[in-house]
């Protein structure tokens, strides 16, 4: 039994924001009230700190099978809990990928045994060969809670309309990955500075936007709904908010990084902010603000991407993998970015980080309320913290390194258990 005290709860789901004290026991919310006594609880003192449910990542990488150099389930989830997030969805591109139950089993199992909740997509396509169709049905049935070949456009339109429509047959979703390779050049660079500082042709906006145009209007005539994943350009929020007021379910994410920072800090950061899609333009940076405020993009998620370190130290930065690690420094990233200069408030925020990515896989989390998950994070909004590559995850492969970011994770509470304490 766990008395939180004196903490400012803050429930995205209902609004409700004040001071409360929270008592939890085998997994669930008690009781709410603004003074509890319990003599037999384990008592934490959250005075001036905010209370709020376990952040909800709805993309991540986390390796395993096949690519545990990088990092596996068990760092990953502690990487998680390290970042505030007690809910985490990933993705399918392992070594074999998540096409067949028995590997959906053996990652599950790996999953089931850590403190944290891990669910996992499947891929569309069987070893994301972008042609032929998993068994949608068999693959739900054996625990996957929706499809993504993330890393892996797909190219077929033909393939895309016959995935969506199984999809809506069985009452689920897919997440896109929109970069066309016909349009794209060299990867992880936006085609200005590749141009500019590289002198090659980089990764194209309209690689991205046009993919999305695609896809929503599939989407649209199927009547199916599709994911947006991690999109980056103007342009892509433009069409994402066209497609949604014809109707069409379309639903968008984006990460930190692409509401963070811009392609300059590939000349600081170097290999370690490569990454697919890439960091864009100001503009486009602030066009993403722009669709969160709107909510047009209603999803923020990390596309937590480790790689061991040296597998970005190479000499030359474009033979480098793309991919950052982010479970460690979403939050911060969204105050100091977003809550900071006033562009959201902290409640909408945690809206974008919680009860809607939740809300999108019908998950049991995302919000606090008396006989609701025990699933909860403490942070101090205020505070000053210096990013290390001290990070809990098997990498640290991330371009904020050396910065001073604002709001720090203090406990973070899952199923009613501390799971990770600054």
């Amino acid at each position: 039994m766990l008395l939180i005290k004196n903490g400012r709860l803050m429930d995205p789901k209902t609004g409700f924001d004040a001071v409360r004290d929270i008592l939890v026991s085998d997994g669930k919310v008690l009781k709410i009230a603004e003074e509890i006594t319990e003599s037999q609880a384990q008592v934490l003192d959250a005075s001036g700190l905010v209370v709020a449910p376990g952040l909800v990542d709805i993309h991540v990488h986390f390796r395993e099978p096949g690519q545990t150099h990088k990092e596996n389930i068990h760092t990953g989830a502690l990487a998680a809990a390290s970042g505030g997030v007690t809910s985490v969805v990933m993705m399918a591109n392992t070594n074999p990928v998540i096409s067949d139950i028995e590997t959906l089993e053996e990652v599950l199992a790996s999953a089931a045994k850590e403190s944290i909740h891990i669910y996992t997509n499947a891929s569309v396509t069987k070893g994301f060969d972008g042609q032929n169709l998993t068994d949608f049905k068999a693959l739900l049935a054996g625990g996957a809670v929706s499809f993504s070949d993330d890393g892996i456009p797909l190219e077929s339109s033909k393939v895309l309309k016959e995935a969506l429509l199984l999809a809506k047959e069985n009452g689920t979703f897919i997440a896109l990955h929109e970069e066309d390779p016909d349009l794209n050049g060299v990867l992880g660079f936006n085609e200005d500075i590749a141009e500019k500082h590289f002198h090659f042709c980089g990764a194209t906006g309209v690689a991205e936007y046009s993919m999305i145009a695609r896809d929503a209007m599939i989407a649209y005539d199927c009547q199916a709904h599709v994911h947006i994943q991690h999109l980056s350009k103007a342009e892509s929020v433009k069409v994402v908010a066209f497609a949604q007021s014809m109707g069409a379910q379309v639903t968008a994410e984006v990460a930190p990084q692409h509401f963070s920072k811009t392609e300059d800090l590939l000349l600081e950061a170097g290999a370690n902010a490569k990454m697919n899609p890439p960091l864009r333009r100001e503009s486009d940076r602030q066009a993403v603000i722009e669709g969160l405020k709107s909510g047009v993009i209603s999803v923020i998620a990390t596309d937590h991407a480790p790689h061991h370190k040296g597998e970005k130290a190479v000499e030359k930065i474009w033979e480098a993998p793309s991919g950052m690690t982010g479970l460690e420094t979403s939050l911060s990233l969204g105050i100091t970015h977003l809550v900071e200069p006033g562009h959201l408030t902290l409640m909408e925020l945690l809206e974008k980080m919680t009860i809607n990515p939740a809300s999108l896989y019908a998950f049991d989390a995302g919000y606090l309320a008396e006989n609701g998950p025990a699933d909860l994070v403490i942070f101090d909004p205020k505070a000053d913290r210096l990013i290390s590559e001290d990070f809990a995850s098997k990498a640290s492969n991330s371009p904020f390194i050396g910065e001073t970011l604002k709001g720090k994770v203090v406990y973070t509470i899952a199923d009613g258990q501390i799971v990770y304490q600054a």
